[in-house]
């Protein structure tokens, strides 16, 4: 079972580029591993972002901003473009971030990161721009995800905005069941329901 979602309040790691991509989230040649290892993804997270080709430390990007922590990203339009990497979600995770905020996402991105216990969560374009004025202008900006509620809350302003999820993957999260663990936890309703099954036979 997988830590469970309620309320995260948290300051925010900006990255304020639209159109980031799954290769640009976790490059390709980081792909040969088939099994989750979240230190290995974490470690290589915007991998080409972060580190130069020597491998020495861009000091410049966000995430090597010693200014800027917590475990919510703030990513620009369109984030989680390109090809379906579940690698992508995994590397996310693997770093700590538990909501990722965008104004828009690509689809199955989206339900990766779902699958892998992150939220992404879906703002209007102008509560965007106001997330990425408040941080740059304090970094201790804390935003609030309330899932049960489905809301997001910018605590330096107030402002507010309600976000959309699939009822069933709230539950997952909020429960902190994957797909898995779902069924299992379902298990006598599955069996009572094939006994309805076989008597109408």
């Amino acid at each position: 079972m997988k830590q469970k979602f309620n309320v995260i309040t948290s300051t925010c790691v900006p990255l304020p580029l639209e159109n980031v991509d799954t290769d640009q989230i976790i490059p390709a040649r980081f792909l040969k591993a088939t099994t989750r290892e979240e230190k290995f993804f974490g470690d290589n997270l915007f991998r080409d972002w972060r580190y130069n080709a020597d491998g020495t430390v861009v000091e410049d990007f966000v995430l090597n901003d010693p200014t800027y922590s917590g475990c919510i990203l703030v990513a620009g339009k369109n984030f989680g473009s390109g090809s379906s990497r579940e690698h992508a979600a995994w590397a996310i995770a693997g770093y700590g971030f538990r909501v990722v905020i965008s104004s828009f996402f690509a689809d199955i991105h989206k339900n990766n990161e779902l699958n892998n216990f992150v939220l992404p969560v879906t703002v209007s374009e102008p509560f965007l721009k106001e997330l990425f004025d408040s941080i740059r202008r304090d970094p201790t900006t804390e935003v609030e995800v309330d899932l049960p509620r489905q809301t997001v809350t910018n605590k330096q302003t107030g402002s507010r905005e309600h976000f959309d999820i699939n009822g069933y993957k709230k539950h997952c999260l909020m429960n902190g069941l994957d797909d898995i663990d779902f069924l299992v936890e379902n298990q006598s309703k599955t069996v009572e329901w094939e006994k309805t099954i076989d008597c109408r036979l």
